[in-house]
């Protein structure tokens, strides 16, 4: 070994862990963020103009990244696979809340939905068990979750459609997309370190939509503010 090789693979190794850790610790935080939204559902008994879409998605998500980073997929990536379990936890019982609260027509819609993605989950499942296996397997559950990922990322695109038709900013939570935005860095970086493909280009990608929800944020509710002084003075 050369001398102070050792070291070098070491603070690498701490690097990464680091990187991966922080993004474990925003995700949590992440996926505490609609909390403030559920509390309101539950209290008013009623789904409003809240969409569960996302929730769907982001459930989706953390059961096939969690597939790929268990070591019948991908060794080395643990980090991937503690974070998403937590994820698809919490998911999971949003989604619950939100069928117990919707109207009927949105009820089972989301109950469907739901079933949909534990057959998908299930099918990717015993194709990649039976079908692939060692790189190609990891590349089939890889790409999986690189579509997974941008689709969760982009979902909050719908309800920045919304925004923009009310001009308001009341359906868009600012702490689930300033967590999306600073989870998306965090393993950004992860994947970069690892030189992990699947891992930093979604991520990246999640980087510039979550900057872009954030500037929209910006806009809309310095216009609401605006609107509202504006209203106060002509009263």
């Amino acid at each position: 070994m050369l001398p102070g090789r050792g070291m070098e693979l070491d603070l690498y190794d701490f690097c990464t862990f680091a990187v991966g850790i922080a993004g474990n610790l925003l995700a949590f935080v992440l996926f505490l963020s609609p909390v403030p939204t559920f509390r309101r559902i539950v209290r008013n008994q009623s789904t409003e103009s809240f969409s569960g879409l996302p929730y769907v998605y982001s459930l989706l998500n953390c059961l096939i990244c969690l597939w790929y980073g268990l070591p019948w997929v991908t060794p080395g990536v643990i980090l991937v696979a503690t974070v998403n379990s937590v994820g698809a936890f919490f998911q999971l019982m949003y989604i619950s809340i939100f069928i117990l609260y919707a109207p009927a027509a949105k009820r089972m819609k989301m109950s469907v939905m739901l079933a949909g993605v534990f057959v998908l989950f299930l099918l990717i499942i015993y194709i990649s068990l039976d079908m692939f296996s060692g790189r190609s397997r990891q590349n089939f559950v890889g790409y999986l979750s690189v579509a997974s990922l941008i689709s969760m990322f982009a979902s909050p695109l719908f309800i920045i459609n919304l925004v923009i038709q009310t001009r308001s900013v009341e359906y868009m939570p600012f702490y689930l997309s300033l967590s999306t935005f600073l989870i998306s860095i965090s393993f950004f970086g992860y994947g970069m370190l690892l030189r992990d493909f699947f891992i930093y280009i979604p991520n990246g990608i999640g980087t510039v939509l979550g900057a872009l929800q954030l500037i929209i944020y910006a806009h809309y509710s310095k216009a609401e503010r605006r609107g509202e002084r504006l209203s106060l003075l002509g009263s």
